[in-house]
């Protein structure tokens, strides 16, 4: 404790030491979102702010939208497409930085089997729009129709530009397999919040690069007619790699018929589980593996007066969609047999419950059944189960592995036509390689991008070839 000074004495020739300070750093302001009940302000690190504000659209927005639905009504979209598979020299490449190709690139390179369709879709019209109308926010995907629903003032609807005019003309260019509602059914991209760096929903695929490329066309550092050239040539590049992939993989699968493989219902089996095993989606391919079998029937003529149904879209809701499993027989537009396929599942009492609520709006089902990746587990109570609902519906039930269920439709086929068993699996595999690739999408509507399981089987095919040889 430092000694009191009397009140009278001179004042100090020099100040005590203090504590040396810090000169006070005023922080930099911080990129953030702040939602407010009727607009959400965009704040940047530059200390700007945007401000997003909620209710009907204005005439200004009502123009701009008209704009660009009449300018995608003409074929805008796919005279660009058109543009960059016919005129190559024509396209406006320089008009982008290598980041930013690099981020187009990152996001077509992302799509899979399963991840970064939608974000691909998203992009696509995003950049779009920037081209036919530059000041449009393409951060507000829900226009406002009225007060009583939410919406932006200055926003559009992107779900419906999607579903009119981007899906269908991606799909029908062979660009991006999409369902056929659109991306934008896709539920982390409707959430009530302006598409920024801050967007919390779990967007799966290149999310980063997305929100460097929406940033970018919002900051007008990216061109968006170049950008949009850019990344349709990109995807389709990947859609002709694609079919060079496809007609490799059916050469490769011929090749093996003629050394000799596939002659017998294991082999194809064999050859079916290890693509599963390869696969980050087992599941579907088990689907397409027992739809192609039955298309194969199907051709035959083996199915007789029945008519395989199209293999349903991955992820269809049953009760949505009517359907009892994803293999389906009809006659007169009847549901007659319905095959269910479970990869990686043994014990399936809460799936014959639910076939038992779906039979009850098909009372022409005369055989269902569900086909394991797995051993079923059949217990006392389970098949004490099964014959009571078969009794209630009047049909029979089945609990079959993978190799139950082949061997069920070969002898089917066999005792209809004169085909020998190394034919009907060379006839299987062909028809699931087609399916795979794109080739039968009237029975086989695949819309995942399939590149990666192609590639996958292609190599399975080259080590059965090495084998025999």
């Amino acid at each position: 404790m430092s000694e009191k000074r009397p009140r009278n004495a001179r004042p100090l020739k020099y100040p005590l030491p203090t504590k040396p300070t810090s000169p006070v750093k005023e922080a930099s302001p911080e990129y953030h979102l702040k939602v407010y009940d009727n607009r959400s302000e965009l704040n940047l690190a530059d200390g700007s702010q945007i401000v997003f504000s909620e209710g009907a659209n204005d005439a200004a927005t009502k123009q701009r939208y008209k704009k660009i639905t009449d300018a995608l009504t003409a074929g805008f979209l796919r005279d660009q497409i058109r543009l960059c598979r016919e005129k190559p020299d024509q396209l406006l490449f320089d008009g982008l930085a290598e980041s930013q190709k690099k981020w187009l690139d990152s996001l077509a390179d992302s799509m899979t089997s399963e991840v970064g369709r939608a974000i691909v879709g998203l992009t696509v019209l995003q950049l779009t729009v920037k081209a036919i109308e530059p000041e449009q926010s393409i951060r507000l995907h829900k226009g406002g129709s009225s007060a009583k629903s939410f919406g932006w003032r200055d926003g559009i609807s992107m779900r419906t530009l999607d579903s009119a005019y981007i899906t269908p003309t991606l799909r029908s260019e062979g660009l991006v397999k999409l369902n056929a509602d659109g991306f934008m059914m896709t539920r982390t991209l409707a959430e009530n919040y302006p598409y920024t760096r801050v967007y919390k929903a779990a967007i799966r695929g290149a999310r980063s690069e997305w929100r460097n490329i929406v940033e970018g066309l919002e900051t007008q550092t990216i061109q968006a007619l170049p950008a949009l050239q850019y990344f349709l040539s990109k995807l389709l590049n990947r859609a002709a790699l694609f079919e060079k992939v496809a007609n490799e993989t059916l050469a490769t699968l011929e090749e093996l018929v003629r050394a000799g493989g596939l002659g017998t219902t294991a082999a194809a089996i064999d050859l079916l589980r290890q693509h599963m095993s390869a696969s980050n989606y087992a599941a579907r391919i088990m689907e397409i593996a027992m739809h192609a079998l039955m298309q194969s029937l199907a051709e035959a003529g083996a199915l007789g007066s029945a008519t395989l149904i199209p293999l349903s879209q991955m992820r269809s809701a049953n009760k949505k969609h009517g359907n009892i499993g994803d293999i389906e027989l009809s006659e007169d537009d009847k549901i007659i047999e319905a095959w269910d396929a479970k990869y990686g599942k043994s014990y399936l009492r809460d799936e014959l419950e639910e076939l038992h609520d779906k039979l009850e709006h098909h009372d022409a089902v005369t055989e269902a059944g569900f086909v394991t990746s797995e051993t079923p587990v059949l217990s006392a109570e389970l098949t004490e189960r099964i014959a009571e609902l078969q009794e209630i519906n009047d049909l029979t039930i089945h609990i079959l592995t993978l190799d139950e269920w082949v061997t069920m439709q070969y002898q089917r086929a066999l005792t209809v036509i004169s085909m020998s068993e190394a034919e009907l699996a060379q006839r299987w595999i062909r028809a699931y390689v087609e399916s795979l690739a794109q080739k039968r999408r009237t029975q086989a509507p695949i819309d995942e991008p399939s590149f990666q399981w192609l590639t996958a089987f292609q190599s399975l095919l080259l080590t059965g070839i090495n084998r025999i040889k």
